[in-house]
């Protein structure tokens, strides 16, 4: 199963999300036990911009190899990600794996005003949602 896994590796460096996606899930659907292959799909949640399927895959991985270091870093930083929001962490049942709606909603925070953000410098180098869990620097 490694050259499915390479294969994803190189369409998601190319920005190719679908088929990365479509390989990492070929692999996890013909062994479940894969902790990579999960991460992998918890990566191309990120960089969907949706970070509540990325810890919930990020947190299956872990439940499947504990010792699985990329996902415990995904874990750690999106549960940064929620708390620093202030935001409930998506609800993981482990036979399903599917995130619930947290009990209670979190109000959304007050949108900035236009003046406000006019005068923020804007930053000179973007860096990729998975960069910037995973903390890697350009």
């Amino acid at each position: 199963m490694i050259e499915p896994l390479l294969e994803a590796e190189r369409a998601m460096s190319f920005g190719l999300i679908d088929q990365a996606e479509r390989l990492y899930r070929q692999v996890a659907d013909h062994d479940p036990k894969n902790s990579i292959a999960v991460v992998g799909l918890a990566r191309v949640a990120l960089e969907r911009g949706d970070e509540r399927t990325a810890y919930t895959e990020a947190r299956r991985a872990v439940a499947i190899d504990p010792e699985n270091p990329a996902a415990q870093h995904l874990v750690m930083r999106l549960t940064e990600v929620f708390e620093t929001r202030g935001e409930s962490l998506p609800v993981v049942h482990a036979e399903t794996s599917v995130p619930q709606p947290p009990a209670t909603a979190t109000p959304p925070p007050p949108a900035a005003a236009p003046a406000a953000a006019a005068s923020k410098p804007k930053p000179r180098k973007r860096r990729s949602v998975v960069d910037r869990l995973l903390g890697r620097r350009r």
